[in-house]
């Protein structure tokens, strides 16, 4: 069976803490899309860690974790993410990556600078990873695939070609030092070392897997409004954050995705520019951003504070219907507990009409938030492991949002641990 945990939002739900947890019941688990340039923070007995690239389910003997074709794999930052796991007592995982990923190349990360800097006060608030760049050259057909750093001539001559292109952009548009090819090759020889014992063939592998009845889970990062197609177009990411598109960027049939856990945060939260219609700000935005999370609402990647915002029931239930929910995995809902009221944005107000359905961009810069107020429970629900032992208010908080997002919640998280979860019907 496959599962797929993504993200019905921003990004920043807490996919990390689903993944970490349904990979005790998991076999293999899967990387399908986006880069190192964000992270899943992940609580379990050996530590607290904000993993990159590796899935979150990569603490588990039992597991393979793989990176699919679909993955912007910087190479040494995957190299170093291992060395750093392991240096904190976690058992060297095994790790499989495919050999037809493509590559993060120096220049990607220099590129993405370079734009952001060009595009000044209009940038997209990029991480600066080389996301974009790389994307972009995958779609253009210059991108180097794993398997090319062991064709050494062919190699060579690649090189050569994507250099001259990118150095008239190098030295004209941006007037920054050119590429130097040698050192180029040189770098990729030296992935091509760092990379190799990880490298097979994992459309085939997960093939077998599937007809061997394995259990696989495919992590998303971002969410559904980061995705270059559904999104908040142009402040989205540069590949698809959707779980339809698991299948493609792990290689395996769109018919074996039969669970699809949709994470959703308590509150809102968002990292970068964009639309953001529940937005808060000023001191309720501090005391919000000051307790989310463990240790605050800070990138996980960058560091960066978050947006601070109330829930957006039309944001996600269009961010479900995106995903195709079956399940979802409700989170950070500890963190509402020292709040006397707690206001959750149910419709947009757009050119005196009210709607629920999420619009296109346009639109969406122009609307403001549509609020229905809920009475807080003003306790600490930690260490809470049934349902029905909530506070009252605190089922209806849940139950009034399950009713407007029209997806089943069947699981609850109520702190960062691993196991600190309510069961609310969901079936592994």
């Amino acid at each position: 069976m496959v599962k797929a945990v993504v993200g019905a939002n921003w990004g920043d739900e807490g996919k990390g803490k689903i993944t970490d947890m349904l990979g005790e019941t998991s076999d293999i688990i899967v990387r399908f899309q986006g880069g190192a340039n964000a992270g899943h923070t992940i609580i379990n007995d050996y530590g607290k860690f904000a993993l990159h690239t590796l899935p979150s389910g990569v603490f588990y003997s039992h597991t393979t974790s793989v990176i699919g074709n679909g993955v912007a794999l910087n190479i040494p930052v995957l190299c170093k993410e291992i060395e750093s796991i392991v240096s904190q007592g976690v058992p060297k995982p095994k790790i499989l990556v495919s050999d037809r990923a493509q590559i993060v190349m120096p220049y990607h990360i220099l590129f993405d600078q370079y734009e952001e800097e060009r595009l000044g006060k209009e940038s997209f608030g990029s991480t600066k990873s080389g996301i974009a760049p790389f994307y972009s050259d995958k779609y253009a057909k210059i991108g180097f695939q794993v398997n090319e750093l062991f064709e050494d001539e062919t190699l060579k001559h690649k090189i050569h070609k994507v250099c001259e292109k990118k150095n008239v952009l190098l030295e004209h548009l941006y007037h920054k030092p050119v590429i130097d090819e040698e050192e180029l090759y040189n770098t990729l020889v030296e992935y091509r070392e760092m990379i190799a014992p990880y490298v097979g063939d994992v459309s085939l592998f997960l093939h077998e897997a599937i007809k061997e009845g394995k259990k696989i889970l495919l992590e998303g990062q971002l969410g559904s409004l980061k995705d270059p197609d559904h999104g908040i177009y142009p402040m989205v990411t540069s590949s698809s954050t959707l779980a339809g598109y698991g299948a493609i960027g792990a290689g395996i049939p769109p018919y074996e995705i039969q669970k699809i856990v949709t994470v959703v945060k308590a509150y809102s939260s968002a990292v970068g520019a964009g639309a953001f219609v529940s937005e808060i700000f000023g001191d309720e935005a501090d005391e919000l951003r000051r307790r989310g999370g463990d240790g605050g609402e800070f990138g996980a990647t960058t560091g960066r504070p978050r947006r601070m915002g109330w829930f957006d029931a039309v944001a996600t239930k269009y961010g479900c219907r995106m995903q195709g929910t079956t399940d979802v995995a409700f989170t950070v809902l500890d963190v509402l507990g020292y709040l006397d009221e707690i206001p959750v944005c149910v419709g947009y107000e757009i050119d005196g009409e009210v709607t629920t359905d999420f619009p296109t961009t346009g639109k969406l810069e122009k609307a403001k938030p549509v609020y229905e107020v809920l009475p807080g429970w003003k306790s600490d629900i930690r260490g809470i492991t049934k349902y029905e032992d909530l506070p009252e208010n605190c089922r209806k908080y849940i139950e009034f949002i399950e009713e407007k997002i029209g997806y089943p919640i069947t699981l609850v998280s109520n702190g960062p641990g691993r196991h600190e979860i309510i069961n609310r019907g969901f079936e592994d």
